[in-house]
């Protein structure tokens, strides 16, 4: 996917709900979660998910 491009795989765009990522979104971020596409165009999609340092933990 073209840099351009990746900020509106998260948002929701007036033909619809684009890639269908708006749920994913909108579901990680009531934790404080993020997420985003990181790939190299041309070469596949990588999704990389922050999660805050309060927000897991190590048992």
């Amino acid at each position: 996917m073209p840099d351009a491009e990746k900020e509106g795989l998260f948002i929701q765009n007036a033909e619809g709900y684009g890639h269908g990522l708006l749920l994913v979104h909108e579901i990680l971020a009531l934790t404080g979660i993020t997420i985003r596409e990181t790939g190299t165009f041309g070469t596949g999609a990588r999704f990389e998910i922050l999660v805050p340092s309060e927000g897991y933990r190590i048992v």
